[in-house]
């Protein structure tokens, strides 16, 4: 008799252990959108020079939108800004121009480009719209228009301040 009381404590115990861990993962997954809480950049230093960012994305709706159906001009730029570093992939649906992409892992004020795409080219059709992505992980990446990283002297390897 005392086996079977045994038995029932441990599956007792069991259960509740499993049910706290499927509450706490829940809790976990309902809460996360992707939104940054720290102070977002808004600006960013390379080679000498400085630049304003003209949009920044921040949460999950911001980063799917990008710069979707919006005017790129020569000085466009747009900082998109992750919670946490991660292999973050890119494409140019409905995008106006054509883009440089640059993903950067940074801590605090400053990074490290680890992943450049040049002239990434629009597409229109949802199926049939190539990914960019760096094989690092990042926390930031900015798009600009074609060009840019070019004209900047921007590569792997390459030094990036924030302010």
């Amino acid at each position: 008799m005392s086996f079977l009381r045994n038995n029932r404590y441990f599956i007792l115990i069991a259960m509740t252990g499993l049910v706290l861990i499927a509450a706490a993962y829940a809790f976990v997954a309902l809460n996360d959108t992707g939104t940054v809480t720290s102070p977002v950049p808004s600006s960013f230093t390379v080679n000498g020079k400085t630049y304003a960012f003209t949009y920044t994305a921040t949460n999950n709706d911001q980063r799917s939108a990008g710069l979707m159906n919006r005017k790129i001009e020569n000085t466009t730029t747009m900082l998109f800004d992750f919670p946490s570093p991660g292999t973050y992939r890119f494409w140019m649906y409905d995008t106006n121009a054509s883009l440089d992409m640059i993903w950067i892992n940074a801590s605090g004020s400053s990074g490290t480009v680890v992943y450049v795409y040049s002239d990434a080219q629009p597409c229109y059709s949802q199926i049939t719209c190539p990914t960019f992505g760096p094989s690092s992980p990042a926390n930031y990446v900015i798009e600009a228009k074609a060009g840019f990283a070019e004209a900047n002297g921007i590569q792997v390897g390459t030094q990036v301040r924030f302010g």
